[in-house]
Order: structure tokens, then C-alpha cells, then sequence
């Protein structure tokens, strides 16, 4: 690594942590349906994930299951 590299990285490095440690203050508001709506998106998401395990998960099962159940007719014995 050149010298002109190292002093480069080192000048990027200190302007990020001076431009985090110095940052002004933010004035916002959330009112409290946020709360809730951020409650219901973690929700779905979660649900959705869910969802979408047990359908592959069955998809799964489905293929180790195929030719292991034998058919009514061949048990018969008439």
C-alpha cells in the first residue's frame, strides 16, 4: 500500500467519525399509529416467512414421499 493510500483511508476514516460524533439534532415527530403500523409490518413479515417455509417444507415432503405409499389394488389379494 502506497503512502498516498495510507493518508487517503486515514483522512476518510476521521472525516466519517467527525461527521457522526458532530451531527445536529434531529426534530421529528411520530405520532402513535407509527408504533402500530410498525408492529403490523414486523407482524406480516414474520407470517409471510412462515408461510412460505411450510409451503416448501411440504413441497419437500412431497418429494422424498412419492412412490413410497403403495396402491389400494395391490393389497387387495382378490
Amino acid at each position: 500500500m502506497g503512502r498516498t493510500s495510507q493518508h487517503s483511508r486515514l483522512y476518510r476514516t476521521a472525516l466519517t467519525v467527525m461527521l457522526l460524533l458532530f451531527s445536529p439534532g434531529v426534530f421529528a415527530y411520530l405520532d402513535p399509529s407509527t408504533g402500530s403500523m410498525v408492529v403490523s409490518a414486523i407482524v406480516g413479515i414474520f407470517a409471510s416467512i412462515a408461510l412460505a417455509v411450510k409451503t416448501y417444507w411440504y413441497k419437500l415432503k412431497g418429494l422424498f414421499r412419492r412412490a413410497s405409499k403403495p396402491t389400494k389394488d395391490s393389497n387387495s389379494g382378490t
